[in-house]
Protein backbone atom coordinates (compact mmCIF):
# COMPACT_ATOMS: atom_id res chain seq x y z
CA UNK A 1 0.00 0.00 0.00
CA UNK A 2 1.18 3.48 -0.63
CA UNK A 3 0.26 7.16 -0.63
CA UNK A 4 2.15 9.81 -2.54
CA UNK A 5 4.26 7.17 -4.27
CA UNK A 6 5.92 5.80 -1.11
CA UNK A 7 4.92 2.51 0.44
CA UNK A 8 4.58 1.80 4.14
CA UNK A 9 3.72 -1.21 6.21
CA UNK A 10 2.84 -2.19 9.76
CA UNK A 11 6.42 -1.64 10.97
CA UNK A 12 6.33 1.92 9.61
CA UNK A 13 3.18 2.75 11.55
CA UNK A 14 4.46 1.13 14.73
CA UNK A 15 7.66 3.16 14.53
CA UNK A 16 5.81 6.43 13.97
CA UNK A 17 3.33 5.81 16.80
CA UNK A 18 6.25 4.99 19.10
CA UNK A 19 8.00 8.25 18.22
CA UNK A 20 4.81 10.24 18.77
CA UNK A 21 4.35 8.71 22.25
CA UNK A 22 7.64 10.23 23.36
CA UNK A 23 7.04 13.65 21.81
CA UNK A 24 7.43 16.76 23.96
CA UNK A 25 5.04 18.69 21.68
CA UNK A 26 1.85 16.96 22.85
CA UNK A 27 -0.61 19.15 20.95
CA UNK A 28 1.15 18.78 17.59
CA UNK A 29 1.80 15.07 18.15
CA UNK A 30 -1.85 14.46 19.09
CA UNK A 31 -2.93 16.07 15.82
CA UNK A 32 -0.47 13.86 13.91
CA UNK A 33 -1.84 10.86 15.80
CA UNK A 34 -5.35 11.73 14.66
CA UNK A 35 -4.25 11.97 11.02
CA UNK A 36 -2.42 8.65 11.23
CA UNK A 37 -5.50 7.12 12.81
CA UNK A 38 -7.50 8.18 9.75
CA UNK A 39 -4.80 6.66 7.54
CA UNK A 40 -4.93 3.32 9.38
CA UNK A 41 -8.69 3.20 8.89
CA UNK A 42 -8.36 4.11 5.19
CA UNK A 43 -5.67 1.52 4.53
CA UNK A 44 -7.21 -1.30 6.56
CA UNK A 45 -4.54 -1.55 9.25
CA UNK A 46 -7.22 -1.39 11.95
CA UNK A 47 -7.36 -5.17 11.65
CA UNK A 48 -3.78 -5.37 12.94
CA UNK A 49 -3.85 -5.75 16.73
CA UNK A 50 -0.28 -4.46 17.09
CA UNK A 51 -1.13 -1.26 15.20
CA UNK A 52 -4.28 -0.60 17.23
CA UNK A 53 -2.42 -1.26 20.48
CA UNK A 54 0.29 1.22 19.48
CA UNK A 55 -2.39 3.75 18.52
CA UNK A 56 -4.12 3.42 21.91
CA UNK A 57 -0.76 3.89 23.66
CA UNK A 58 0.07 6.97 21.59
CA UNK A 59 -3.32 8.58 22.30
CA UNK A 60 -2.97 7.80 26.00
CA UNK A 61 0.62 9.06 26.31
CA UNK A 62 -0.32 12.32 24.58
CA UNK A 63 -3.27 13.03 26.87
CA UNK A 64 -5.98 11.94 24.46
CA UNK A 65 -9.50 11.31 25.70
CA UNK A 66 -9.78 8.09 27.74
CA UNK A 67 -13.17 7.33 26.16
CA UNK A 68 -11.59 7.48 22.68
CA UNK A 69 -8.90 5.02 23.78
CA UNK A 70 -11.56 2.63 25.06
CA UNK A 71 -13.54 2.96 21.84
CA UNK A 72 -10.44 2.09 19.82
CA UNK A 73 -9.89 -0.98 21.99
CA UNK A 74 -13.47 -2.14 21.37
CA UNK A 75 -13.08 -1.58 17.62
CA UNK A 76 -10.04 -3.84 17.42
CA UNK A 77 -11.44 -6.66 15.34
CA UNK A 78 -8.67 -9.23 15.58
CA UNK A 79 -7.89 -11.44 18.57
CA UNK A 80 -6.87 -9.27 21.53
CA UNK A 81 -3.69 -10.59 23.10
CA UNK A 82 -2.20 -9.73 26.48
CA UNK A 83 -0.31 -6.78 24.94
CA UNK A 84 -3.54 -5.30 23.62
CA UNK A 85 -5.33 -5.75 26.96
CA UNK A 86 -2.38 -4.30 28.85
CA UNK A 87 -2.37 -1.30 26.51
CA UNK A 88 -5.93 -0.27 27.37
CA UNK A 89 -5.51 -1.11 31.08
CA UNK A 90 -2.45 1.18 31.10
CA UNK A 91 -4.26 3.93 29.18
CA UNK A 92 -7.08 4.03 31.74
CA UNK A 93 -5.12 3.22 34.92
CA UNK A 94 -4.63 6.76 36.20
CA UNK A 95 -7.55 8.59 34.59
CA UNK A 96 -10.27 5.92 34.87
CA UNK A 97 -8.97 3.46 37.50
CA UNK A 98 -12.34 1.77 38.06
CA UNK A 99 -12.71 1.04 34.35
CA UNK A 100 -9.09 -0.10 34.18
CA UNK A 101 -9.63 -2.60 37.00
CA UNK A 102 -12.85 -3.81 35.37
CA UNK A 103 -10.91 -4.55 32.18
CA UNK A 104 -8.27 -6.40 34.19
CA UNK A 105 -10.97 -8.65 35.60
CA UNK A 106 -12.34 -9.12 32.08
CA UNK A 107 -8.87 -10.15 30.90
CA UNK A 108 -8.82 -12.85 33.58
CA UNK A 109 -12.28 -14.05 32.55
CA UNK A 110 -11.03 -14.36 28.96
CA UNK A 111 -8.41 -16.81 30.23
CA UNK A 112 -5.47 -14.54 29.38
CA UNK A 113 -2.55 -14.65 31.79
CA UNK A 114 -1.40 -11.18 32.88
CA UNK A 115 2.30 -10.46 32.47
CA UNK A 116 4.68 -8.18 34.34
CA UNK A 117 3.52 -5.08 32.43
CA UNK A 118 -0.14 -5.88 33.11
CA UNK A 119 0.45 -6.13 36.86
CA UNK A 120 2.48 -2.93 36.84
CA UNK A 121 -0.40 -1.04 35.19
CA UNK A 122 -3.24 -2.48 37.22
CA UNK A 123 -1.41 -1.60 40.44
CA UNK A 124 -1.50 2.03 39.31
CA UNK A 125 -5.26 1.63 38.97
CA UNK A 126 -5.41 0.16 42.50
CA UNK A 127 -3.62 3.25 43.81
CA UNK A 128 -6.28 5.39 42.15
CA UNK A 129 -9.17 3.30 43.45
CA UNK A 130 -7.84 3.64 47.02
CA UNK A 131 -9.62 0.52 48.27
CA UNK A 132 -7.65 -2.14 50.09
CA UNK A 133 -9.47 -5.14 48.61
CA UNK A 134 -8.40 -4.32 45.03
CA UNK A 135 -4.72 -4.05 45.95
CA UNK A 136 -4.92 -7.26 48.00
CA UNK A 137 -6.51 -9.21 45.15
CA UNK A 138 -3.84 -8.10 42.67
CA UNK A 139 -1.10 -8.82 45.22
CA UNK A 140 -2.39 -12.40 45.53
CA UNK A 141 -2.25 -12.80 41.75
CA UNK A 142 1.27 -11.36 41.62
CA UNK A 143 2.39 -14.05 44.09
CA UNK A 144 0.45 -16.79 42.30
CA UNK A 145 2.03 -15.79 38.97
CA UNK A 146 5.55 -16.01 40.40
CA UNK A 147 6.32 -12.28 40.34
CA UNK A 148 6.49 -11.83 44.12
CA UNK A 149 10.27 -11.47 44.02
CA UNK A 150 10.16 -8.65 41.46
CA UNK A 151 11.48 -5.38 42.89
CA UNK A 152 9.56 -3.08 40.55
CA UNK A 153 6.22 -4.71 41.29
CA UNK A 154 6.99 -4.66 45.01
CA UNK A 155 7.61 -0.91 44.71
CA UNK A 156 4.24 -0.54 42.97
CA UNK A 157 2.58 -2.49 45.77
CA UNK A 158 4.14 -0.21 48.38
CA UNK A 159 2.66 2.79 46.59
CA UNK A 160 -0.75 1.15 46.00
CA UNK A 161 -1.16 0.10 49.63
CA UNK A 162 -0.14 3.55 50.82
CA UNK A 163 -2.84 5.18 48.67
CA UNK A 164 -5.33 2.72 50.16
CA UNK A 165 -4.46 3.90 53.70
CA UNK A 166 -2.71 0.59 54.44
CA UNK A 167 0.60 1.74 55.85
CA UNK A 168 1.18 -1.56 57.62
CA UNK A 169 0.90 -3.51 54.35
CA UNK A 170 3.24 -1.08 52.58
CA UNK A 171 5.82 -1.64 55.29
CA UNK A 172 5.26 -5.40 55.20
CA UNK A 173 5.97 -5.48 51.46
CA UNK A 174 9.08 -3.34 51.97
CA UNK A 175 10.38 -5.49 54.83
CA UNK A 176 9.86 -8.76 52.93
CA UNK A 177 11.67 -7.59 49.78
CA UNK A 178 14.82 -9.58 49.03
CA UNK A 179 16.58 -6.50 47.72
CA UNK A 180 15.74 -2.81 47.64
CA UNK A 181 16.59 -0.30 44.95
CA UNK A 182 16.55 3.48 45.29
CA UNK A 183 12.88 3.57 44.24
CA UNK A 184 12.03 1.17 47.08
CA UNK A 185 13.56 3.46 49.69
CA UNK A 186 11.99 6.56 48.15
CA UNK A 187 8.59 4.86 47.93
CA UNK A 188 8.62 3.95 51.61
CA UNK A 189 9.73 7.46 52.55
CA UNK A 190 6.77 8.81 50.55
CA UNK A 191 4.44 6.49 52.46
CA UNK A 192 5.56 7.98 55.75
CA UNK A 193 5.27 11.49 54.31
CA UNK A 194 1.72 10.94 53.05
CA UNK A 195 0.58 9.72 56.46
CA UNK A 196 2.37 12.30 58.59
CA UNK A 197 4.93 9.87 60.02
CA UNK A 198 7.93 12.20 59.98
CA UNK A 199 10.00 10.52 62.70
CA UNK A 200 9.63 7.13 61.01
CA UNK A 201 10.79 8.68 57.74
CA UNK A 202 13.90 10.09 59.39
CA UNK A 203 14.67 6.73 61.01
CA UNK A 204 14.33 4.97 57.66
CA UNK A 205 16.61 7.51 55.99
CA UNK A 206 19.38 6.64 58.46
CA UNK A 207 19.11 2.97 57.39
CA UNK A 208 19.19 3.78 53.67
CA UNK A 209 22.10 2.10 51.87
CA UNK A 210 21.77 4.03 48.59
CA UNK A 211 23.01 7.47 47.67
CA UNK A 212 19.89 9.66 48.05
CA UNK A 213 18.65 11.63 45.05
CA UNK A 214 16.37 14.62 44.50
CA UNK A 215 13.24 12.49 45.01
CA UNK A 216 14.55 11.22 48.36
CA UNK A 217 14.80 14.74 49.70
CA UNK A 218 11.36 15.75 48.44
CA UNK A 219 9.92 12.80 50.39
CA UNK A 220 11.96 13.62 53.50
CA UNK A 221 11.11 17.32 53.48
CA UNK A 222 7.46 16.53 52.85
CA UNK A 223 7.49 14.11 55.80
CA UNK A 224 9.02 16.78 58.04
CA UNK A 225 6.44 19.29 56.84
CA UNK A 226 3.46 17.00 57.46
CA UNK A 227 4.74 16.07 60.91
CA UNK A 228 5.77 19.58 61.99
CA UNK A 229 9.48 18.70 62.30
CA UNK A 230 10.69 22.18 61.50
CA UNK A 231 14.31 22.05 62.65
CA UNK A 232 14.83 18.61 61.10
CA UNK A 233 13.51 19.94 57.81
CA UNK A 234 15.83 22.95 57.87
CA UNK A 235 18.84 20.72 58.61
CA UNK A 236 17.96 18.33 55.76
CA UNK A 237 17.50 21.19 53.31
CA UNK A 238 20.90 22.64 54.25
CA UNK A 239 22.59 19.22 54.03
CA UNK A 240 21.21 18.43 50.58
CA UNK A 241 23.80 20.38 48.65
CA UNK A 242 26.63 20.48 51.20
CA UNK A 243 26.67 16.79 52.21
CA UNK A 244 24.99 15.01 49.31
CA UNK A 245 25.60 17.24 46.29
CA UNK A 246 21.90 17.53 45.41
CA UNK A 247 20.91 21.03 44.31
CA UNK A 248 17.48 22.12 45.63
CA UNK A 249 14.76 22.30 42.97
CA UNK A 250 11.27 23.81 42.97
CA UNK A 251 9.73 20.91 44.90
CA UNK A 252 12.30 21.23 47.68
CA UNK A 253 11.70 24.97 48.00
CA UNK A 254 7.93 24.37 48.15
CA UNK A 255 8.45 21.94 51.02
CA UNK A 256 10.64 24.43 52.86
CA UNK A 257 8.09 27.22 52.44
CA UNK A 258 5.51 24.83 53.90
CA UNK A 259 7.82 23.86 56.78
CA UNK A 260 8.56 27.47 57.71
CA UNK A 261 4.93 28.45 57.26
CA UNK A 262 3.82 25.69 59.63
CA UNK A 263 6.02 27.19 62.33
CA UNK A 264 4.60 30.68 61.79
CA UNK A 265 7.85 31.86 60.22
CA UNK A 266 5.99 33.31 57.26
CA UNK A 267 8.42 36.18 56.62
CA UNK A 268 11.32 33.71 56.51
CA UNK A 269 9.34 31.71 53.97
CA UNK A 270 8.91 34.87 51.90
CA UNK A 271 12.63 35.61 52.12
CA UNK A 272 13.42 32.07 50.97
CA UNK A 273 11.18 32.58 47.93
CA UNK A 274 13.00 35.83 47.14
CA UNK A 275 16.36 34.00 47.27
CA UNK A 276 15.32 31.13 45.00
CA UNK A 277 17.61 30.74 41.96
CA UNK A 278 14.57 29.99 39.77
CA UNK A 279 11.10 31.48 39.38
CA UNK A 280 8.68 30.11 42.01
CA UNK A 281 5.85 28.02 40.58
CA UNK A 282 2.23 27.65 41.68
CA UNK A 283 3.13 24.98 44.27
CA UNK A 284 5.50 27.40 46.03
CA UNK A 285 2.97 30.23 46.08
CA UNK A 286 0.24 27.85 47.19
CA UNK A 287 2.41 26.76 50.14
CA UNK A 288 2.96 30.39 51.14
CA UNK A 289 -0.75 31.12 50.78
CA UNK A 290 -1.58 28.19 53.06
CA UNK A 291 0.83 29.55 55.68
CA UNK A 292 -0.80 32.98 55.45
CA UNK A 293 -4.22 31.37 55.93
CA UNK A 294 -3.03 29.53 59.02
CA UNK A 295 -1.34 32.53 60.64
CA UNK A 296 -3.57 35.35 59.40
CA UNK A 297 -1.04 37.34 57.38
CA UNK A 298 -3.58 38.93 55.05
CA UNK A 299 -1.20 41.34 53.28
CA UNK A 300 1.25 38.65 52.24
CA UNK A 301 -1.68 36.38 51.37
CA UNK A 302 -2.81 38.92 48.79
CA UNK A 303 0.65 38.85 47.19
CA UNK A 304 0.68 35.05 47.11
CA UNK A 305 -2.89 34.83 45.79
CA UNK A 306 -2.18 37.31 42.99
CA UNK A 307 0.89 35.30 41.93
CA UNK A 308 -1.11 32.09 42.09
CA UNK A 309 -3.90 33.55 39.96
CA UNK A 310 -1.34 34.73 37.39
CA UNK A 311 0.17 31.26 37.12
CA UNK A 312 -3.14 29.35 37.25
CA UNK A 313 -5.87 31.77 36.13
CA UNK A 314 -8.42 29.03 35.54
CA UNK A 315 -8.11 27.43 39.00
CA UNK A 316 -10.09 28.45 42.05
CA UNK A 317 -7.54 27.89 44.85
CA UNK A 318 -6.17 31.45 44.96
CA UNK A 319 -9.63 33.01 44.99
CA UNK A 320 -11.06 30.64 47.60
CA UNK A 321 -8.13 30.87 50.01
CA UNK A 322 -8.02 34.66 49.81
CA UNK A 323 -11.79 34.89 50.31
CA UNK A 324 -11.50 32.65 53.39
CA UNK A 325 -8.75 34.83 54.86
CA UNK A 326 -10.88 37.93 54.37
CA UNK A 327 -13.88 36.22 56.01
CA UNK A 328 -11.74 35.09 58.95
CA UNK A 329 -10.69 38.72 59.47
CA UNK A 330 -14.25 39.99 59.24
CA UNK A 331 -13.63 41.74 55.89
CA UNK A 332 -16.73 40.36 54.23
CA UNK A 333 -16.98 43.11 51.59
CA UNK A 334 -13.51 42.21 50.31
CA UNK A 335 -14.44 38.54 50.31
CA UNK A 336 -17.52 39.38 48.25
CA UNK A 337 -15.43 41.27 45.71
CA UNK A 338 -13.09 38.28 45.36
CA UNK A 339 -16.05 35.97 44.75
CA UNK A 340 -17.39 38.41 42.16
CA UNK A 341 -14.01 38.50 40.44
CA UNK A 342 -14.04 34.71 40.40
CA UNK A 343 -17.47 34.74 38.76
CA UNK A 344 -16.48 37.38 36.20
CA UNK A 345 -13.42 35.32 35.29
CA UNK A 346 -15.69 32.26 34.95
CA UNK A 347 -13.57 30.29 37.38
CA UNK A 348 -15.52 27.41 38.86
CA UNK A 349 -14.79 25.94 42.29
CA UNK A 350 -14.44 22.19 42.02
CA UNK A 351 -17.45 20.58 43.70
CA UNK A 352 -16.70 18.57 46.82
CA UNK A 353 -17.05 14.82 46.39
CA UNK A 354 -16.37 12.03 48.87
CA UNK A 355 -16.30 8.26 48.59
CA UNK A 356 -16.63 5.55 51.20
CA UNK A 357 -16.63 1.77 50.87
CA UNK A 358 -19.38 -0.05 52.74
CA UNK A 359 -19.36 -3.82 52.33
CA UNK A 360 -18.40 -4.41 48.72
CA UNK A 361 -19.82 -1.20 47.34
CA UNK A 362 -18.36 2.28 46.86
CA UNK A 363 -20.78 5.09 47.75
CA UNK A 364 -20.29 8.61 46.38
CA UNK A 365 -21.50 11.79 48.05
CA UNK A 366 -21.61 15.33 46.71
CA UNK A 367 -21.78 18.37 48.96
CA UNK A 368 -25.45 18.93 49.73
CA UNK A 369 -26.24 15.27 49.07
CA UNK A 370 -29.51 16.14 47.35
CA UNK A 371 -29.10 13.50 44.66
CA UNK A 372 -28.53 10.60 47.05
CA UNK A 373 -31.54 8.25 47.19
CA UNK A 374 -31.31 8.04 51.01
CA UNK A 375 -30.79 11.78 51.55
CA UNK A 376 -33.77 12.21 53.91
CA UNK A 377 -32.58 9.41 56.20
CA UNK A 378 -28.98 10.70 56.04
CA UNK A 379 -30.12 14.24 56.91
CA UNK A 380 -32.14 12.95 59.86
CA UNK A 381 -29.22 10.88 61.16
CA UNK A 382 -26.87 13.84 60.62
CA UNK A 383 -29.04 16.15 62.75
CA UNK A 384 -28.93 13.68 65.65
CA UNK A 385 -25.20 13.09 65.19
CA UNK A 386 -24.38 16.80 65.17
CA UNK A 387 -26.43 17.27 68.34
CA UNK A 388 -24.24 14.69 70.09
CA UNK A 389 -21.06 16.31 68.76
CA UNK A 390 -22.13 19.73 70.03
CA UNK A 391 -22.55 18.23 73.50
CA UNK A 392 -18.89 17.16 73.24
CA UNK A 393 -17.74 20.63 72.21
CA UNK A 394 -18.20 20.82 68.44
CA UNK A 395 -18.77 24.40 67.28
CA UNK A 396 -19.38 24.99 63.55
CA UNK A 397 -16.82 27.31 61.91
CA UNK A 398 -19.40 29.65 60.40
CA UNK A 399 -16.90 32.46 59.86
CA UNK A 400 -15.93 30.90 56.52
CA UNK A 401 -19.53 30.63 55.26
CA UNK A 402 -21.08 33.35 53.14
CA UNK A 403 -21.63 36.41 55.33
CA UNK A 404 -25.00 37.31 53.80
CA UNK A 405 -26.62 34.15 55.21
CA UNK A 406 -28.35 33.88 58.55
CA UNK A 407 -26.26 32.09 61.20
CA UNK A 408 -28.66 29.13 61.14
CA UNK A 409 -28.22 28.76 57.37
CA UNK A 410 -24.44 29.08 57.65
CA UNK A 411 -24.37 26.05 59.94
CA UNK A 412 -26.68 24.13 57.63
CA UNK A 413 -24.37 24.88 54.68
CA UNK A 414 -21.42 23.41 56.60
CA UNK A 415 -23.33 20.34 57.78
CA UNK A 416 -23.88 19.01 54.28
CA UNK A 417 -20.25 18.82 53.17
CA UNK A 418 -19.63 15.54 51.38
CA UNK A 419 -17.28 13.94 53.93
CA UNK A 420 -19.79 14.53 56.75
CA UNK A 421 -22.51 12.84 54.71
CA UNK A 422 -20.21 9.90 53.96
CA UNK A 423 -19.35 9.43 57.64
CA UNK A 424 -22.96 9.61 58.79
CA UNK A 425 -23.99 7.16 56.08
CA UNK A 426 -21.40 4.72 57.42
CA UNK A 427 -22.83 5.01 60.95
CA UNK A 428 -26.34 4.11 59.72
CA UNK A 429 -25.24 0.46 59.76
CA UNK A 430 -23.62 0.37 63.18
CA UNK A 431 -23.37 -3.43 63.25
CA UNK A 432 -20.99 -3.36 60.27
CA UNK A 433 -19.11 -0.18 61.19
CA UNK A 434 -15.38 -0.94 60.74
CA UNK A 435 -12.77 -0.17 63.36
CA UNK A 436 -11.11 2.19 60.89
CA UNK A 437 -13.44 4.34 58.78
CA UNK A 438 -11.84 5.43 55.49
CA UNK A 439 -13.16 8.34 53.43
CA UNK A 440 -11.69 9.65 50.17
CA UNK A 441 -12.23 13.28 49.14
CA UNK A 442 -11.35 15.04 45.88
CA UNK A 443 -10.50 18.47 47.33
CA UNK A 444 -8.89 19.81 50.47
CA UNK A 445 -10.82 19.20 53.70
CA UNK A 446 -12.15 22.42 55.24
CA UNK A 447 -11.47 23.64 58.79
CA UNK A 448 -14.99 22.84 59.99
CA UNK A 449 -14.99 19.28 58.64
CA UNK A 450 -11.54 18.78 60.16
CA UNK A 451 -12.85 19.77 63.60
CA UNK A 452 -15.97 17.66 63.02
CA UNK A 453 -13.92 14.53 62.27
CA UNK A 454 -11.72 14.92 65.35
CA UNK A 455 -14.71 14.93 67.71
CA UNK A 456 -16.58 12.31 65.67
CA UNK A 457 -13.65 9.90 66.04
CA UNK A 458 -13.87 10.38 69.81
CA UNK A 459 -17.66 9.90 69.87
CA UNK A 460 -17.53 6.74 67.72
CA UNK A 461 -14.39 5.40 69.44
CA UNK A 462 -12.98 4.77 65.99
CA UNK A 463 -10.06 5.93 63.90
CA UNK A 464 -11.27 7.97 60.93
CA UNK A 465 -8.96 8.38 57.95
CA UNK A 466 -9.74 11.06 55.40
CA UNK A 467 -7.62 11.27 52.31
CA UNK A 468 -8.03 14.71 50.74
CA UNK A 469 -6.25 16.20 47.73
CA UNK A 470 -3.15 16.99 49.82
CA UNK A 471 -2.59 14.13 52.23
CA UNK A 472 -4.02 11.58 54.67
CA UNK A 473 -5.60 12.75 57.90
CA UNK A 474 -5.70 10.17 60.71
CA UNK A 475 -8.27 11.26 63.32
CA UNK A 476 -8.18 9.54 66.69
CA UNK A 477 -9.04 10.67 70.23
CA UNK A 478 -9.62 14.29 69.10
CA UNK A 479 -6.21 14.52 67.47
CA UNK A 480 -5.26 14.55 63.78
CA UNK A 481 -1.95 13.32 62.44
CA UNK A 482 -1.45 16.65 60.63
CA UNK A 483 -1.42 18.58 63.93
CA UNK A 484 -4.10 20.85 62.47
CA UNK A 485 -1.93 22.14 59.63
CA UNK A 486 -2.57 21.00 56.08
Amino acid sequence: MHTGGYGFDRATLLGIFSSLSGSSEAGFALNCCLQLHCLTVKTGFTSEVEVMTALVKAYSDLGGDAADCYKLFLETNSHKDVICWTGIITALAEREPEESFFLFRQLLREGISPDWYTFSSVLKACAGLMTEKHALSVHCLVIKSGFDGDTVLANSLIHAYARCSCMALSKQVFDLMESHDLVSWNSMLKVYALHGQGKEALQLFVQMDFQPDSTTFVALLSACSHAGLVENGISIFDAMSTDYGVAPQLDHYACMVDILGRAGRVLEAQELINRMPMQPDSVVWSALLGACRKHGNAQLAITAAVKLKELEPSKSLGYVQLSNICCSGGRFDEAGLIRNEMNWSRVKKEPGLSWIEIGNQIHEFASGGRRHPLRDKIYAKLDVFIGKLKELGYTPETCLALHDLEEEHKEEQLYYHSEKLALVFATMKESSLPRVIKIMKNIRICVDCHNFMKIAADLLNREIIVRDSNRFHHFKSRICSCNDYW
